[in-house]
C-alpha cells in the first residue's frame, strides 16, 4: 500500500476525537496547518494535542488545508459541508475526511460536487480527548467508506488509516447504518449494562467505594472474552441453562427493587434464551419455561 504524500491538514473541530485524530495524523508525518475551536474544553484539548497549531474559524481552516478533517456531530456535520462549499473553502483536489460512524459519503456530495476526494474514517473506539487515545488507536479498527468503484479513495483512506497505526476494515455506503447500530448496540448498551449491574450490587449492600465495581470487574471482563474468543458457546446464566425458577425470582425481586430495569432484563434474558438453543446449550422443550418465567407478572413478596 503506497503511502499518502505529506498533507497540510485541518482539523474541523479539536473534539475529543478531532484533535486525537490530528495528533495521531502529525505523528504519522503530516502537518496540522489549523484548527477550529469554540469551548474551553476544545481550547484545551487543542493546547495540549496540537500545541503551536493556530485556531482559525472553521473556513479558514479548511482553506489552507490539503486535508480536511470534520470530527463533527452527526446532525451537524451536513449543514457544515453545505456552508464550507457555499463559502468557496473547499476547492478541487482537497481530501474532505469525516468521522461520522452513522454516516458514508453521500453526506459529504456537495464537496465531491465541488470537487474533492471525499472519504469517510470512523475509528471504533471512545475518546477521552487525552493523549492515552493517541496508544488506543493502535489497537483499534477504522471503518472506512469511499465512493463505488472509486479505488483510489478505497487506497487512500485504507493508506491513511494504516499510517495512525490502526486497522481499516470497508464498509460499503449502504451498510454504513447498519454497521454503526451494530457498535452502538455493543459499546452504548454495554456501558448501560454495566453501570445498571453496579446499581443492582450497591442496592444489594455492596456499597463501599468501588467495591461494586471490583466485584464485577472480573466477571465482565471474563465474559467479554469468552464472547469474542467462544462466541455463544460461552453463554451461561439461568436463561441459557433453562433455570426458570431462578428468573422468576430474578423478575420478582428485580420488579420489587428496580422496576425500571425489568424490561431490559426480560428482553435480554429472552435474547440469551434464544441464542442458547440455536447454540444447542438450551433444549428446545425447555425454552417455553424459559420465556413464561421471563414474561409472567411478579409475585408479590416471593423472591426465593
Amino acid at each position: 500500500m503506497s503511502r499518502p504524500a505529506r498533507l497540510s491538514v485541518g482539523v474541523v473541530s479539536a473534539g475529543r476525537v478531532g484533535a486525537v485524530l490530528g495528533a495521531a495524523l502529525a505523528r504519522a508525518g503530516h502537518t496540522v496547518a489549523a484548527a477550529a475551536a469554540v469551548s474551553r474544553a476544545s481550547l484545551r484539548r487543542a493546547e495540549d494535542l496540537l500545541p503551536d497549531v493556530p485556531i482559525l474559524p472553521p473556513d479558514q481552516v479548511v482553506a489552507c488545508a490539503d486535508l480536511v478533517l470534520l470530527a463533527l456531530p452527526d446532525d451537524v456535520l451536513p449543514g457544515t459541508v453545505r456552508g464550507l462549499v457555499a463559502a468557496g473553502a473547499i476547492r478541487p483536489g482537497q481530501l474532505v475526511v469525516h468521522t461520522s460512524g452513522a454516516n458514508g459519503v453521500a453526506v459529504l456530495g456537495p464537496a465531491a460536487e465541488a470537487g474533492a476526494m471525499t472519504l469517510a474514517l470512523h475509528p471504533v473506539m471512545t475518546f477521552t480527548g487525552r493523549g492515552e487515545d493517541l496508544q488506543r488507536i493502535a489497537a483499534c479498527s477504522f471503518g472506512v467508506t469511499a465512493a463505488d468503484g472509486d479505488e483510489i479513495g478505497w487506497s487512500v483512506a485504507e493508506a491513511l488509516v494504516v499510517e495512525i497505526g490502526a486497522e481499516p476494515v470497508r464498509v460499503p455506503e449502504a451498510a454504513r447504518p447498519l454497521y454503526h447500530a451494530a457498535l452502538a448496540h455493543g459499546a452504548n448498551h454495554l456501558m448501560t449494562l454495566v453501570s445498571d449491574c453496579a446499581d443492582l450490587l450497591r442496592a444489594a449492600g455492596i456499597t463501599a467505594d468501588g467495591a461494586a465495581e471490583k466485584v464485577i470487574g472480573p466477571l465482565l471482563s471474563a465474559a467479554l472474552d469468552n464472547a469474542l474468543r467462544h462466541g455463544d458457546r460461552a453463554l451461561t446464566g439461568p436463561a441459557a441453562r433453562g433455570d426458570s425458577g431462578t428468573l422468576t425470582t430474578h423478575v420478582t425481586v428485580l420488579a420489587e427493587n428496580a422496576p425500571e430495569l425489568l424490561p431490559a432484563y426480560r428482553a435480554l434474558g429472552a435474547r440469551a434464551a434464544g441464542r442458547a438453543e440455536a447454540a444447542g446449550l438450551l433444549p428446545a422443550d425447555r425454552v417455553p419455561d424459559v420465556l413464561a418465567a421471563l414474561s409472567e407478572p411478579p409475585t408479590p413478596g416471593d423472591p426465593r
